[in-house]
């Protein structure tokens, strides 16, 4: 074994800094794909406390680098108050979504009743404190800097807090509203560095030298077929496809939405006409997931790409090369992750526009039984 292993690390050590790069990059792909499988097992509330995580983290990264290009080290508690307006923003934006979705259990305790009836109140006083302090902390000679990183940190706020609420909002829809879009953005990216590694030739787009059509056509197409497969495996599992209606126990006795039950259509006139001549079935049955798998599969790969580029020009822009090193040969976790949160925003608008679940007039039906309960126990 001692043998093996200076082997391959002299081997490794000898390699190309290119596929030295590919294996490590390989490596950690794995590992951060079984620690999401494992997270996923243990359903919804550990994949929002998983959101947060991220969340927590990117901001971390960005208002480091904001600190650092505005040289605000003299200034211990701008961090300090950064971190104050992202607890804050997540106690109203979440707040709002726990109200909505578990109204019912949160009105049974008396102080929990209170933060709900004053919940707005709450969240803006808040705010106050911190626009308060930061009025406060402002210094002679220092205002442009300090009032660039309060919009700095601003700007972050909504790109990095607005677009988790939503990513959240599509686990209380059903975790497969998560899962599937999380894992389209993963195949993507790894089939179009794939792609891009072996058959590379073409240059995409400047603001990413490295990638190319190549990749970007063999990661669309790999995309779709992987979201479709993934659709049918996962459309028939309760645990996946119901509501979340609980903090704590996976609901698996819902009545299953429309979306994911077989559902027949009619084939155009033409052909249903063909059809009925040659005395065959003119329908086809289909379940309506699958066709949405579609959309979200052409988004992924076609428009979710954008969210790295857009993210490759913020580093370009500052003159760094990653928002961190956390995880080995992918930087830091906003370098995977600024894909993930234009199509977490993305399949939400959907599902409101274009899906009608249960969970829609769940929240109706919690506000308006509520009062009766709580009534009829007093």
């Amino acid at each position: 074994m001692a043998i093996f292993r200076a082997r391959f690390s002299d081997s490794f050590l000898s390699s190309s800094p290119v596929w030295r790069n590919w294996v490590v990059r390989g490596v950690f792909t794995i590992i951060m794909v079984s620690m999401f499988c494992f997270i996923v097992s243990r359903g919804p509330t550990w994949l929002m406390a998983l959101v947060f995580a991220i969340q927590f983290k990117c901001f971390h990264e960005i208002i480091n680098i904001g600190l650092a290009v505005y040289r605000m080290y003299d200034f211990p508690w701008f961090r300090v108050l950064s971190w104050y307006f992202l607890v804050t923003s997540n106690y109203f934006i979440f707040g709002e979504s726990l109200i909505d979705y578990w109204a019912i259990l949160l009105r049974k305790d008396n102080f929990l009743h209170f933060l709900i009836t004053y919940h707005r109140l709450i969240s803006f006083a808040l705010y106050c404190v911190g626009f308060v302090w930061f009025v406060l902390s402002l210094k002679k000679g220092y205002y442009m800097r300090q009032f660039s990183l309060f919009a700095w940190t601003h700007i972050t706020l909504l790109l990095i807090v607005c677009q988790s609420f939503f990513i959240i909002q599509n686990i209380f829809q059903g975790t497969i509203w998560f899962l599937v879009p999380v894992a389209m953005i993963i195949c993507c990216d790894v089939m179009s560095y794939m792609f891009g590694f072996f058959f590379g030739r073409t240059p995409l787009i400047k603001l990413s030298p490295k990638k190319t059509w190549e990749g970007f056509i063999g990661g669309a197409v790999s995309t779709v077929v992987f979201g479709v497969l993934l659709s049918y495996f996962l459309y028939n599992r309760p645990s996946f496809v119901c509501p979340v209606e609980d903090y704590y126990i996976d609901n698996t006795n819902c009545t299953i939405p429309s979306s994911f039950q077989l559902r027949q259509y009619e084939l155009p006139r033409p052909l249903s006409w063909m059809f009925k001549i040659l005395k065959r079935d003119p329908h086809v049955y289909i379940v309506p997931f699958v066709g949405h798998s579609i959309v979200m599969a052409l988004f992924a790969s076609l428009l979710g790409p954008f969210g790295g580029f857009f993210a490759s020009g913020f580093k370009r822009a500052f003159k760094i090369k990653d928002f961190g090193d956390v995880i080995p040969g992918h930087g830091g976790l906003m370098d995977r992750f600024d894909c993930q949160l234009l199509m977490g925003t993305f399949v939400s608008v959907y599902i409101h526009t274009f899906i009608r679940l249960v969970t829609d007039i769940f929240p109706e039906l919690v506000t308006s039984l509520s009062d009766q309960i709580i009534h009829t126990t007093v």
